[in-house]
């Protein structure tokens, strides 16, 4: 499978997955592309929502299910017409699984620059810890 096409069936990936949910809202919904890093005191989750504003993003924790939704309004420069256009703009949305070892009352997330962080600190109790050897 080539570039070309492997780039074509992830984006008809991403675009049914996220046609299988109900919306409220009237435009295209994207899988913003995510990186989840690992470290022992918590996970991030980092994901791409250009152009989004801090407080048109929602970040929701249910029955253990973390949500991202982002939410773009594009205005269009007054006094032009669009001539040709390569990029479609549209809300972001996904989710995540978590397990009980997160500490759910010290999540945070932060936007910049178009890229949302989503700190997942672990529980005391599923932090790796070192266990001393003693001679004995």
């Amino acid at each position: 499978m080539g570039d070309s096409d492997k780039a074509l069936e992830t984006q008809k990936e991403e675009l049914a997955a996220v046609e299988e949910s109900e919306r409220t809202r009237d435009r295209r919904c994207y899988i913003p592309r995510t990186d989840i890093y690992e470290t022992a005191d918590e996970i991030v989750v980092v994901s791409d929502v250009p152009g989004v504003d801090k407080n048109a993003i929602d970040v929701t924790l249910e029955k253990n299910i973390l949500t991202i939704n982002a939410y773009l309004d594009n205005e269009e420069p007054q006094g032009y017409s669009l001539a040709y256009s390569e990029y479609e703009v549209g809300d972001f949305q996904r989710s995540f699984r978590i397990s009980d070892e997160i500490d759910r009352e010290k999540i945070e997330a932060v936007v910049r620059d178009g890229v949302l962080r989503v700190h997942l600190p672990k529980a005391a109790a599923a932090r790796t810890r070192k266990i001393s050897v003693r001679a004995g």
